[in-house]
C-alpha cells in the first residue's frame, strides 16, 4: 500500500459552484500518483486533525505535475496545503479486449460529468468519435465532443462501440428504464459504469458501505470497482 504526499496548487469553483482543486506531485510521485480514468485516490490533510475521514478523489483533468480533482473537495483545503494520498485505487475504465472501439458513448446519470472527462479527453486524443449524454450543467468542453440530452441515449446505443457511464449507486435499479431496455434485452455494445457512492474505508476495512448488487454476490465499489462491467451487476 503506497502512501505519498502532494500539494494543493490551486482552488477554484467549478461550473456547478463546487470547490475543485489542482493537485501537484514532485519527483517519482508525479507519474505514480495520477489515477487513470475511473480510478481514485484516498486523500487527507494531516494538519486537519478534526477531519473524521479521508476522502476519495477522482481525476477530472490531467495536467502538468498532477491533476484537477473532481468536485467537491473539502472546503478547508487551501493553496499550499500538504495532502497525503493512498493509491491509486480501484479498477478504472478499460476498453473491451475483443472489440475495436471507434465510437465512444459517455453518459452521466448524476449531476456532474467531471469523472468522465479524463476518458473523453483520452479518447479524443486517440481520434475516437465521442458523444456525451447528460442533463447536467456543462463546463467548457472541446468542440469535437458532441453533447446530447440524456433522453437521446436509448436511441443511440446502436451507434456506440462502447458505453461508459457515471452512475450514482441509487440509480442502478432504474438503469434498464433509462437505457430503454425491456427485461431480458441486452445492450447492443459492451458497457461499463463508474458506480459513484460513499467509500469511507477506501478498501481497508471492507465495511460494506459501498456494496453494490452483483449478479451472484455483493460487490464492493472501493475494491471491485468503482468501474464495473455492466454484465457483472444486477440491474
Amino acid at each position: 500500500m503506497r502512501i505519498f504526499a502532494g500539494r494543493v496548487a490551486e482552488i477554484r469553483l467549478d461550473h456547478l459552484g463546487h470547490t475543485s482543486a489542482r493537485i501537484t506531485f514532485s519527483g517519482r510521485d508525479e507519474a505514480r500518483g495520477i489515477p487513470g480514468p475511473g480510478q481514485y485516490l484516498i486523500a487527507w490533510k494531516p494538519a486537519d486533525i478534526e477531519a473524521p475521514l479521508a476522502v476519495p478523489l477522482f481525476p477530472a483533468e490531467i495536467c502538468a505535475q498532477g491533476f484537477w480533482a473532481a468536485s467537491p473537495v473539502p472546503g478547508n483545503w487551501e493553496p499550499g496545503d500538504e495532502i497525503q494520498f493512498r493509491g491509486p485505487l480501484g479498477h478504472g475504465f478499460r476498453y473491451p479486449a475483443r472489440v475495436k472501439v471507434h465510437r465512444l458513448a459517455l453518459a452521466a446519470l448524476g449531476k456532474n460529468i467531471a469523472r468522465l472527462l479524463p476518458l473523453a479527453l483520452q479518447a479524443l486524443q486517440d481520434n475516437l468519435a465521442v458523444t456525451l449524454f447528460t442533463d447536467s450543467t456543462l463546463p467548457s468542453l472541446p468542440t469535437d465532443l458532441e453533447v446530447y440530452p440524456l433522453s437521446d441515449l436509448s436511441g443511440e446505443l446502436g451507434w456506440a462501440d462502447f458505453l461508459a457511464l457515471d452512475l450514482p449507486a441509487d440509480s442502478l435499479p432504474n438503469l434498464r428504464n433509462i437505457l430503454g431496455l425491456h427485461p431480458g434485452m441486452r445492450l447492443p455494445c459492451p458497457g461499463q459504469a463508474l458506480i459513484f457512492t460513499a467509500m469511507p474505508c477506501g478498501g481497508l476495512a471492507e465495511c460494506g458501505a459501498c456494496a453494490v448488487s452483483g449478479l451472484h454476490k455483493w460487490r464492493l465499489a472501493c475494491q471491485d470497482g468503482p468501474v464495473f462491467d455492466l454484465n457483472e451487476l444486477e440491474w
